[in-house]
């Protein structure tokens, strides 16, 4: 109605210059007011918004696993975790309501990757998850708060597959948090400068093991045009408590770094680096008694060759050499990886659909030593191999 309005009002102007009484100018003022009450009535109401995806792949492994799992001995992946079949990824529906002051978001995941990003907020053991369930108050233009379950702000990489450049995630991703369940506000200095501070339950789980509350927060800052820049943090004492219901002492935190740089239209360089440290129990799993770390970095590079086809690398580094992490080798202890991975972006449907043929080598530390098992599974299900590479397909389709 708001753009009939404006039309109306647009083709009374070259006659307002002719009004010689007042019940002309009474005229034009009713009609000013009424273009005002449509906008204002539009922007009450708001408006709804309903999108998703879903997406699927063939992974092939050159190691040719006995068990067709991508896994290596603990947590190679995080995702794509199938060799040697067509399989079903995520399939997302996310509904958003948002008007002038608000917004409500419901995101719902389903399929066997639902459970894996969702841990500990499962709705069913292998079909739905929620997501996120958050609703978000603007107080001013600068400042608002947001409440509910919400995607982590550490790291670059998502969990949503056609967000990301590359189809499989990262160790950092795969080593960090995926959501909370919490409060948070962000107050914007300016468009390149803004604050963002809350406090969670704790690390992926909709409810809390502890009475104990996780703080996070967000430095976002652009230095110059084309530069994003985000400082992010979280600590939190992940102890469960004891049987008696008292609070161990435990403590988790992780630094991040996460940075893009738009060199050209077509040319971006990111950068992700982290630093986490833990202390005791971690949710029931234990850890070490003294505080021990874990860490690492990704490049990324991609550019569009054409309209519809980019191609991006990624080069990674993790480090768990100290073991509080879930990349460990066959017998439980710490170890570091070093990752490549090569993907190619093909849109077709105007866009709904995505292709992504990718390659990815990662490589860990030879392990010596008589009977020693290495960190991947060879064709007769042998742990012979300190490498794994594998080429796979991802067919994404998103609305």
């Amino acid at each position: 109605m708001k753009k009939v309005y404006c039309t109306v009002l647009s083709l009374m102007v070259p006659f307002l210059g002719f009004a010689k009484s007042g019940e002309d100018k009474k005229a034009v003022k009713a009609d000013t007011a009424v273009v005002t009450e449509a906008k204002d009535e539009e922007e009450a109401k708001g408006a709804f918004a309903f999108s998703g995806y879903l997406d699927s792949y063939y992974m092939a492994n050159f190691n040719k696993p006995a068990s067709r799992s991508n896994m290596g001995a603990t947590n190679a992946r995080v995702f794509d975790q199938k060799s040697g079949q067509f399989s079903l990824g995520l399939v997302q529906a996310k509904v958003a309501y948002t008007n002038a002051k608000s917004e409500a978001v419901v995101d719902l995941t389903f399929g066997p990757n639902a459970n894996m990003g969702n841990y500990g907020n499962a709705l069913f053991s292998t079909a739905l998850a929620i997501k996120q369930a958050y609703f978000t108050y603007k107080f001013t233009d600068k400042f608002s708060m947001t409440a509910g379950q919400f995607g982590t702000h550490i790291g670059y990489e998502v969990i949503d597959a056609p967000a990301n450049f590359n189809y499989s995630l990262s160790n950092l991703f795969n080593n960090g948090p995926f959501y909370h369940a919490g409060l948070k506000a962000t107050y914007a200095f300016s468009d390149k400068a803004s604050l963002m501070v809350g406090v969670v339950n704790n690390v992926d789980g909709l409810g809390d093991n502890n009475r104990a509350k996780g703080i996070i927060s967000q430095l976002y800052f652009k230095p110059v045009n084309n530069w994003n820049v985000y400082l992010n943090y979280i600590g939190s004492n992940e102890a469960n408590t004891d049987s008696l219901g008292k609070q161990p002492d435990g403590f988790y935190q992780v630094f991040d770094l996460t940075t893009s740089f738009q060199v050209t239209e077509k040319f971006l360089l990111g950068l992700n680096a982290a630093y986490g440290s833990q202390k005791g129990d971690y949710q029931g799993a234990g850890g070490p008694v003294g505080t021990e770390s874990w860490g690492g970095f990704a490049v990324y590079a991609n550019t569009a060759i054409t309209d519809n086809f980019g191609i991006g690398a990624r080069y990674e580094y993790f480090n768990n050499d100290n073991g509080v992490r879930g990349l460990l080798t066959r017998s439980g202890l710490g170890t570091k990886v070093n990752s490549v991975t090569l993907t190619g972006n093909i849109n077709l449907a105007d866009g709904h659909i995505l292709v992504k043929p990718e390659f990815r080598l990662d490589a860990y530390p030879k392990l010596s030593g008589s009977g020693e098992e290495q960190q991947f599974q060879d064709s007769e299900g042998g742990w012979t191999k300190n490498s794994q590479t594998t080429f796979g397909l991802a067919f994404i389709y998103k609305f």
